[in-house]
């Protein structure tokens, strides 16, 4: 299958590479190093690393190269005690991106503290050599996570007569009335609060600000027909797993009431209710100096060391400036706050947008009665059926204990990734054949991502230009859903839209699925055009193939972002939480 002996079990392959690569760092000859890596120019050596080996997330390809990146950090660090990792999924024979290959989780140590570790063996030259290598720090030794260990808070609290009970404390940590916190989060949702979660275990004083009534409110507000449309059991928050009893796709109000309990049964710092209003870093103090609004209209400053936008992916609704748009007689609403379907009965509607959102809204309307629905198309959109969309999350699967699934999930570098979402996206549109064809001879125009990588990658790399399919493309396909092309609208006019045929698409309502302001531009308004020129790209991939700006240091130091679908935040929440008690504790710059 990889090309290593039938009589070389996964076990044996994988000890063999551990031993030889224990050596082969210790000797610290780059030589020898190299040698470890598969050299074959279909097959070449990939390396992800995620702070184990430096304070950064950082993928290097090529046997050479490998060892280059390796060779400073060797004395430094003094990695060794590679091997097995005890208690998880035991080496195996896979087939990842279509290579077959020995996959083995390990462990070893630094001086930071112990690590995690993903190789792929390919049988080269009579041996064992990586095809692809994850190295990542599990914790900073000294400083461990408790919920790895033991209980958190060693107080019994029924023999604290006369002091303070668990209530006053909490409400004594939230005032923040003697103290600014070492970090300031803005968002209260899966972001903010995941990275809170992780921040609070490693005691790192952190305060949550959102601008809504109620944690959870940023999902609850959005349009009432909204469901996730990935698995329940990709999606849990740290720490705390959904129930069982869950279903396989999440409501955003049952979704946001989790978040509210989340937030409490973590006992996490949490202001709503407030909004970040502005800020100034204090170079010299190394700290932000920053003004918090409340709902009262009272301020209070603050200053943290560290800010952390967790406001989403999609944080300020984009309303473009469409030409004629101002001369509409009836209601423009964004899909954010558009309501429910329910409202629109027997009225006409159009739609800007066929992504997610402007599908979702289309297909609400219909099943509520709107007298006519029509989706307006601006650019090629890649659709793939909900059964298929989960095709990324085949991992989530698999009988093997949940933190294995989520670091092999980080696992495979860019160039790897990037292969195996190809032959992925290949797989899902020949499944979808039906379902596509129907949507073309509509008109509909379709896209298969950015050479063929499939919804994932459009969605790393811009947040939207896709839709899973709940039913609307059906509608499409048999004109429920009406479908015209941005091309063709002249403007829009009082009654709707004019198209450049001189005909009118009447409507009562425009929606605007037209996406959300990202969280860089956010930066920049809130904390000024310098802040949000050192900052550069946030979100999209960079040349390594990790993303700008995310869950890593900016050109801003102490300004960090952190976004994502529940997986995301629940992953990578670690690592930025690691990072920042780094900071703390002087280990890093």
């Amino acid at each position: 299958m990889d090309g290593i002996p039938a009589e070389f079990s996964a076990a044996a392959a994988a000890e063999t590479w551990l031993g030889d690569a224990e050596a082969a760092l210790a000797s610290g000859d780059a030589v020898r190093i190299a040698d470890l890596f598969a050299r074959d120019e279909n097959r070449e050596a990939h390396w992800r690393d995620i702070l184990a080996f430096a304070w950064e997330l950082r993928t290097t390809s090529g046997a050479g190269a490998i060892a280059s990146r390796l060779l400073p950090d060797l004395a430094r660090l003094s990695p060794r005690g590679f091997r097995l990792a005890p208690g998880r999924t035991p080496p195996r024979r896979v087939t990842r991106a279509g290579t077959a290959a020995t996959e083995a989780i390990f462990a070893f140590e630094t001086d930071i503290g112990p690590c995690d570790g993903v190789v792929r063996l390919v049988h080269e030259a009579g041996r064992p050599r990586a095809w692809t290598l994850l190295t990542a720090l599990a914790e900073i030794r000294g400083h461990e996570d408790p919920a790895n260990g033991g209980r958190w808070q060693n107080v019994d609290w029924k023999r604290n007569f006369g002091g303070e009970n668990w209530l006053d404390r909490r409400e004594r940590a939230r005032a923040y009335a003697d103290r600014d916190p070492a970090v300031l989060v803005v968002g209260a949702a899966q972001a903010g609060l995941s990275v809170a979660a992780r921040l609070t275990m490693l005691g790192v004083d952190t305060l949550v600000v959102d601008r809504e009534p109620r944690i959870g409110d940023s999902w609850r507000r959005r349009y009432h027909a909204l469901t996730l449309h990935n698995e329940t059991r990709v999606n849990h928050l740290p720490y705390m797993p959904f129930p069982r009893s869950w279903p396989v796709f999440i409501p955003k109000d049952m979704l946001a009431n989790w978040l509210e309990l989340y937030a409490e049964a973590m006992e996490l710092n949490v202001w709503t209710g407030t909004e970040l209003a502005g800020g100034d870093r204090d170079e010299a103090a190394r700290c932000w100096e920053v003004r918090l609004r409340r709902a009262d209209g009272s301020e209070r400053r603050m200053r943290p060391r560290h800010i952390v936008f967790a406001n989403g992916v999609s944080t300020t609704p984009v309303v473009p400036d469409l030409p004629g748009l101002g001369d509409f007689h009836g209601e423009v609403r964004h899909s954010g706050r558009y309501g429910s379907g329910l409202d629109w009965a027997g009225r006409r509607v159009l739609i800007l947008g066929t992504g997610t959102s402007g599908h979702d809204v289309a297909q609400d309307l219909v099943v509520s009665g709107a007298a006519s629905v029509t989706l307006i198309q601006r650019s090629p959109t890649l659709v793939v059926s909900l059964k298929e969309a989960q095709a990324p999350y085949a991992l989530y699967d698999e009988e093997i204990p949940f933190e294995d699934k989520d670091l092999l999930a980080v696992s495979l570098p860019y160039p790897v990734y990037r292969r195996s979402h190809q032959l992925m996206a290949a797989r899902n549109r020949e499944a979808d054949r039906a379902l596509l064809e129907g949507l073309e001879r509509r008109g509909f125009r379709l896209s298969a991502g950015d050479d063929g990588t499939g919804w994932q990658f459009l969605y790393l790399n811009r947040g939207g230009g896709y839709y899973f399919d709940a039913g609307c493309s059906e509608m499409i396909a048999d004109g429920r859903v009406g479908l015209i092309q941005y091309a063709d609208i002249e403007r829009f006019g009082p009654e709707g839209a004019i198209m450049k045929d001189g005909s009118v698409q009447p409507a009562d309502l425009i929606v605007l699925a037209t996406g959300y302001e990202g969280q860089a531009a956010a930066a920049r308004r809130l904390l000024g055009e310098a802040v949000g020129e050192r900052i550069g790209r946030v979100w999209g991939f960079d040349r390594e193939g990790e993303l700008h700006g995310m869950w890593r240091p900016t050109g801003q130091p102490g300004l960090w972002f952190h976004a994502g679908g529940l997986a995301q935040c629940r992953i990578f929440s670690k690592v930025l939480a690691l990072q920042i008690k780094a900071r703390e504790l002087g280990l890093a710059a």
